[in-house]
């Protein structure tokens, strides 16, 4: 029985929805990433030595991509079996994660990327379900 998954992504969430048959899953992975550790709300400290109490751009970036991969990864686990996939969402994570799967497993299962904007998890999991219907030979099965 074939399985499709459905994500959508952005670099603090992913929803991932995976049908196969008439069964379906919704997981989702949480990255805790944080772009600039160490401010609130990306306000800067009107204290003096800010600058010295926090990393260098360069370490806090490094820092950034890592916990990214790491995420990138979980997310893999969890669609590495399926036979199809649709990536969306807002802004950069789908392409950076559909790179990853490329690199990974040049199979060409990816089969769109698009565009989203915020979705709640019901919304994500009904355009999986539009995008991916459930063939009749499966559920004959």
């Amino acid at each position: 029985m074939k399985t499709r998954a459905g994500l959508w992504i952005d670099h603090r969430k992913a929803v991932i929805v995976l049908i196969s048959g008439e069964k379906e899953e919704t997981k989702i992975i949480q990255s805790n990433v944080e772009r600039q550790p160490g401010r609130v709300a990306g306000v800067r400290s009107t204290a003096s030595h800010e600058a010295q109490q926090l990393q260098a751009d360069d370490s806090r970036d490094r820092e950034f991509t890592y916990h990214l991969q790491r995420y990138y990864d979980q997310i893999i686990v969890v669609i590495r079996d399926a036979d199809a996939i649709l990536i969306f969402g807002p802004g950069e994570a789908k392409g950076e994660l559909r790179k990853r799967l490329e690199h990974d497993k040049p199979s060409g299962r990816v089969l769109a990327v698009e565009t989203n904007d915020k979705m709640t998890d019901h919304e994500i999991a009904e355009k999986i379900r539009e995008r991916f219907p459930t063939p009749v030979s499966e559920k004959a099965a």
